[in-house]
């Protein structure tokens, strides 16, 4: 399984950014190797539309899941369009929170857990 963790970092060690659309980094780890590559959330200062477009550049890496802190309602929307699962309340390293999601312990997300804000 491809998971996306959003980091502050580029490795296992990072800590987890709480914000999935303005997040520094989308960590892509393989669950059965743990092994990872770090891809710059590019979308991280856009002045709107930050989280779609968070979310179609996870979409764009092939992820199954994304473990983070908060997403908003259109981030979320466009994730679950594109077939991914979130799971949030993430904090900790991403490899703490690899961890948590492997043994279950990791809620998983049925809407988003912050609003919008642009309306």
């Amino acid at each position: 399984m491809k998971i996306v963790v959003t980091t502050h970092g580029t490795d296992l060690d990072s800590a987890v950014d709480p914000r999935f659309g303005r997040a520094r980094y989308f960590l892509l780890v393989d669950t059965e190797t743990l092994q990872s590559t770090a891809h710059e959330n590019t979308q991280s200062h856009a002045s709107q539309g930050a989280g779609i477009q968070a979310a179609q550049a996870v979409a764009r890496l092939d992820a199954d899941a994304v473990i983070t802190g908060r997403v908003g309602p259109k981030a979320f929307a466009t994730l679950r369009a594109a077939g991914i699962a979130v799971y949030v309340a993430a904090s900790g390293t991403a490899r703490q929170v690899l961890e948590q999601f492997q043994a279950g312990r990791l809620p998983k997300a049925e809407g988003a857990n912050v609003g919008g804000h642009w309306g």
